[in-house]
């Protein structure tokens, strides 16, 4: 008796999966390559009016190149030796940096204070809101000249209020502290009520729960602007912060305006208000260096990304050990 072998269990194949259409291929392409597409715009943008003026500039301090020079020289790092023993760059680096901290400190403070003040209920908010923003909107010419005459030796309104409470006459111009004093009082005027809009937007967006609940819990108005307002606003401190570092080192018009020599940028017939883009332009424009110039941007900037990496790390650090860290 013959018997028929049992044929094997038949196993399915898969079928082969479908070509993918040209429409799905596009789809694919579509949603990988967009995204790129979409910020490719500004590093064009970025890399032609930031970074391609950065490494020029850099190459061009490497020469020994006057305006008009068609075969400049090279010279290395000689410029930068030479920039670094100039009594006259050191000065204009004290003069930055004063002038930085007496505008940037008190400029954050009373920007908070007026955005927690704008905050409240207050009447026809919008009008507070464009007043504080008015400085920032005026010319920055007619700003300098109008505080270059308020701090004027003679018939300035300053000294006139000073002498007004029986003190003293102060020579705005000719005083080194003083003059740093007046630069700095006409940047807090203009960029205040500008970073007190910045924190106003900030404070607004900020949860309403957590306000609620401190209600609740019994802490009064103080407490919940220091317990959870500052601490909620680090990020947005910081970028104030950074900003101001980024600006108040590249001070130009403010201190060229207040010279009271007509004709002069050199920061006073001491140098004793010349910041170091005023030195910049005196060497590139006056001197017609421009390899020199050219070091003193760059220091200029390797001295603004210091200044703002530390500005970011103590606000992390204070942040941090006061217990506001997010």
């Amino acid at each position: 008796m013959t018997t028929v072998a049992e044929k094997p269990p038949r196993q399915d194949v898969p079928p082969e999966p479908a070509k993918p259409t040209l429409r799905q291929r596009l789809s694919r392409w579509d949603v990988k390559f967009s995204p790129y597409l979409y910020i490719t715009p500004f590093f064009v943008v970025f890399g032609l009016t930031g970074l391609f003026p950065l490494l020029y500039t850099g190459y061009v301090s490497l020469f020994d190149w006057e305006i008009g020079d068609d075969d400049p020289k090279f010279v290395g790092l000689r410029n930068f030796a030479t920039l670094l023993g100039d009594p006259q760059f050191w000065n204009a680096v004290v003069n930055t940096i004063s002038i930085f901290v007496l505008s940037s400190g008190p400029q954050l403070v009373i920007a908070v204070l007026l955005a927690a003040l704008l905050s409240l209920r207050l009447r026809f908010p919008a009008s507070w809101r464009v007043g504080i923003l008015l400085p920032y909107s005026a010319s920055l010419v007619a700003l300098g000249i109008i505080f270059a005459n308020l701090f004027g030796p003679r018939y300035g309104l300053v000294n006139a209020m000073l002498e007004a409470f029986g003190l003293d006459r102060v020579e705005w111009q000719a005083n080194r502290f003083a003059s740093h004093l007046a630069i700095a009082t006409m940047v807090n005027w203009r960029w205040t009520g500008y970073n007190a809009l910045i924190v106003l937007a900030a404070m607004q967006a900020l949860p309403r729960d957590v306000y609620e609940a401190a209600v609740v819990d019994g802490a009064g108005a103080v407490r919940r602007f220091f317990s959870i307002t500052l601490p909620m606003l680090k990020p947005t401190l910081i970028f104030v912060v950074i900003t101001s570092t980024i600006g108040g080192l590249q001070i130009f018009t403010e201190p060229k305006l207040f010279d009271a020599m007509p004709g002069s940028n050199n920061g006073g017939s001491q140098h004793q208000f010349q910041t170091l883009t005023l030195y910049l332009y005196q060497s590139a424009f006056e001197g017609f260096d421009l390899g020199y110039a050219s070091a003193i941007a760059w220091l200029l900037f390797l001295l603004i990304v210091l200044i703002a990496l530390v500005n970011f790390l103590i606000t992390r650090r204070v942040a941090a050990t006061t217990g506001l860290k997010r």
